[in-house]
């Protein structure tokens, strides 16, 4: 049973999210839960327990196509929002967890606009988008970044992102830079349309206590900033980009 559990709690978690609106997020937890269902039915012999499954099987399965649908449609007509509320100190909010959904081999390119790519923190938590983009997104081409200067240690930043630019060359990714004064956007957006608006930026992980605490490496044991996360589709993006 705890294989059945399992996927219970996931797919609970699917309709609680998919109660919120937050319906991109509730689609990967009703294919996982799913998926668990269907693999559990081949290897159940008991006829009711097989009957049942099916029925739960055929529920969410229809629910899952409609917000597919839903989606899609909302796309089509520029009309899709979805919005996470990340709460202060609350943890579970890794940019994989965040956005990673979104991130496939439709993603040629990806544009981050965010000011506060400067001092050696912030610029670690480009490089592990950069990391992520990498092993998630198998066409990607080209990261642009849109950052300002660091008046204190522009040195070392331009220093930075060089290392960077070079190492992403070996996934044959370019990594180009551009600084502006008047930057005041903070957003990422995919070739495929969706854009994550981050009201902090990337920058709203809080610092661990120590560096022997969990969250130190993995991002969903980091304690968080509060800050709302906005992601919208446009069919604009692939033209507009020159």
């Amino acid at each position: 049973m705890n294989i059945e559990n399992a996927a219970i709690n996931i797919l609970k978690r699917g309709v609680e999210l998919d109660t919120k609106k937050r319906y991109t997020e509730a689609l990967v937890c009703y294919q996982e839960g799913l998926q668990i269902l269907v693999d559990k039915i081949k290897d159940e012999y008991d006829e009711a327990t097989k009957s049942y499954l099916r029925k739960k099987i055929g529920e969410y399965m229809n629910r899952a196509e409609a917000i597919k649908k839903l989606v899609l449609k909302q796309k089509e007509v520029g009309q899709f929002h979805e919005q996470v509320h990340i709460e202060n100190n609350s943890t579970g909010h890794s940019y994989k967890t965040l956005f990673g959904r979104f991130l496939d081999e439709e993603v040629q390119y990806v544009i981050v606009e965010d000011p506060y790519i400067r001092s050696f923190h912030q610029c670690q938590n480009f490089l592990r988008l950069c990391e992520l983009l990498v092993s998630s997104c198998s066409n990607l081409r080209h990261i642009e970044l849109i950052t300002t200067k660091d008046g204190k240690s522009e040195g070392d930043q331009r220093e930075w992102f060089s290392y960077l630019q070079n190492d992403l060359i070996k996934y044959k990714v370019q990594l180009i830079i551009k600084y502006s004064d008047t930057l005041h956007d903070r957003q990422i957006t995919l070739s495929s349309g969706w854009i994550i608006k981050i009201g902090r930026g990337l920058d709203f992980f809080k610092a661990p206590e120590n560096k022997f605490c969990l969250g130190v490496y993995d991002m969903d044991l980091r304690q968080c900033h509060e800050t709302t996360v906005d992601i919208v589709h446009s069919k604009n993006v692939k033209q507009s980009y020159g």
